[in-house]
């Protein structure tokens, strides 16, 4: 996608007459346009989605299926743990990085059992049992994991309670959290047009947004609505041209969608005066796999650690791409290999097994003695069950014995379980896979602000093609949450316009 197609608003004294007429048009049938849609129904308001796919899903499709909720749900609670939206929202508030939304976390925080038992009532089980070690998708279908809560700084900060919540699908489960969503946006009387992209937002001379131009098969058409307009449309990852502009650290690397995160729903917003936030922030994707890293020592190229390797992986990465990038070496012994089971390591061997740390800080080319003064550091620690330097937990802690093998993190991994799109697909070398979080300014209700803070008549948005919560850092689940969560608000909000 190259960005440059014309997206300046079409004003309303250009349109004779629309072609279709609605209460609520919501662009994007994502889990945010299908949360949108379902809640703008509810509150009695007639919606038409608008999707250029030909059917539901887009990248929440094909997202591992997390979704980062807590204050004590009823899987929490199953599981043994007590949890409060304070503590949550601390969490959230250091994990989502500076400039992360504090109106935003503490609503989210507050209502997340509510939403928990929405997402329950739309027909999305949680198992209430819970997966006990770090990953990015367990191969099982447990309903609760940890998301970074119980590692290094974060377990200082607030009392440590696991707020993964996966809904009951083996390995990747975001198909299952769309088809449900669908099906009950469908229920209530949501209409859909499939394959119908929107082109440009329809403004009257106020600047309220009074509909869109949508194309489908080749023609244009306009479509009124009377009450708003939600846009659920995506990232923007997928337009280089886009990535140029505000976030050129991000173009050498894989990218993490459906293919179709093109920023085209946040470059109509723009055009039609509305601010953004923090497009430079993303998620990183890094291709390692966590119980691994765990049970071993993550290094970069000059052979030092840089990371308490038992936290959040995505944590991880960020550190790796922004400060690392992405030199960065996985180091184990035969056990921390082996301690993983088979079909948990995704296809990942080591490059690199020698007898010796010096023979391999030459294969991986790292200064000479300085992989040896790591490991051996680190070994003295753990044998006392300690890491003063990254605070790992004791659990993970102990001496690496030879053989040593080096897996190199550029070297890519392909998720068994992903599917479609570009799931899985190698990360075209860097080890990084990522989208962006950056997205539209919006109120805490889904409205779009202006660069004065105002709000945008008519117009409103939700999931990846608004800033949400998020500041600079990023924690799994907080975009299916997220897109839920305020979808559901910019919905009635529109709704009840």
């Amino acid at each position: 996608m190259n960005g440059t197609r014309v997206v300046a608003p079409l004003q309303a004294c250009e349109v004779e007459r629309f072609d279709e007429v609605t209460d609520v048009l919501v662009i994007g049938y994502g889990c945010a346009g299908a949360s949108a849609a379902f809640e703008a129904a509810r509150s009695g308001a007639d919606v038409l989605v608008v999707e250029r796919a030909s059917g539901a899903g887009g990248s929440s499709g094909l997202a591992g299926g997390e979704l980062y909720l807590g204050g004590g749900t009823r899987v929490q609670r199953a599981c043994g743990f007590d949890d409060s939206p304070e503590a949550m929202a601390r969490f959230l508030q250091e994990a989502l990085g500076p400039g992360a939304d504090a109106e935003k976390i503490t609503a989210y925080s507050e209502h997340s059992v509510e939403h928990f038992d929405w997402l329950v009532a739309r027909g999305i089980g949680f198992k209430p049992s819970m997966w006990d070690e770090p990953a990015w998708v367990p191969p099982t279908d447990d309903g609760l994991m940890w998301m970074g809560e119980n590692s290094w700084p974060y377990n200082e900060l607030a009392r440590p309670a696991p707020r993964g919540h996966r809904p009951a699908a083996a390995g990747f489960g975001g198909w299952l959290l769309m088809e449900r969503l669908a099906g009950a946006a469908d229920g209530r009387g949501v209409r859909t047009h499939y394959d119908t992209s929107a082109t440009r937002l329809v403004v009257h001379s106020d600047r309220s947004v009074l509909g869109a131009v949508v194309r489908r098969y080749g023609s244009d058409y306009t479509v009124r609505a009377r009450r708003g307009v939600v846009l659920t449309t995506g990232g923007f990852v997928d337009n280089d041209a886009m990535l140029a502009l505000h976030a050129p650290h991000l173009l050498e690397h894989g990218k993490n969608s459906d293919g179709s995160d093109d920023g085209s729903g946040i470059r109509m917003a723009q055009a039609a005066g509305a601010a953004v936030k923090h497009m430079s922030a993303a998620q990183v994707g890094i291709a390692l796999i966590p119980p691994m890293v765990a049970r071993g020592v993550l290094v970069n190229g000059y052979g030092q650690r840089f990371i308490n390797e038992d936290t959040y992986p995505g944590l991880i990465g960020h550190a790796a791409l922004q400060r690392q990038h992405m030199n960065v070496w996985v180091i184990v012994d035969e056990d921390a290999y082996e301690a993983v089971p088979e079909e948990q390591r995704w296809g990942v061997r080591p490059y690199h097994v020698t007898d010796d740390l010096a023979e391999l800080e030459e294969a991986i080319s790292v200064p000479p003695g300085a992989l040896r003064s790591t490991v051996e550091v680190y070994d003295e620690y753990a044998a006392r069950g300690e890491d003063p330097y990254f605070h790992k937990a004791a659990r993970w802690l102990r001496p690496l014995r030879a053989p040593y093998a080096a897996v190199e993190v550029r070297s890519g991994l392909r998720p068994p379980s992903a599917s479609g799109g570009n799931a899985g697909r190698q990360a075209r070398g860097t080890g990084a896979s990522v989208f962006t979080t950056g997205g539209l300014h919006t109120s805490v209700d889904g409205h779009v602000l202006d660069i004065d803070g105002a709000a945008v008549p008519g117009l409103f948005a939700a999931g990846r093609a608004s800033c949400g919560m998020h500041g600079s850092g990023y924690v799994s689940g907080t975009s299916l949450g997220d897109g839920t969560f305020f979808g559901r608000r910019a919905g009635r909000a529109a709704a009840a316009r």
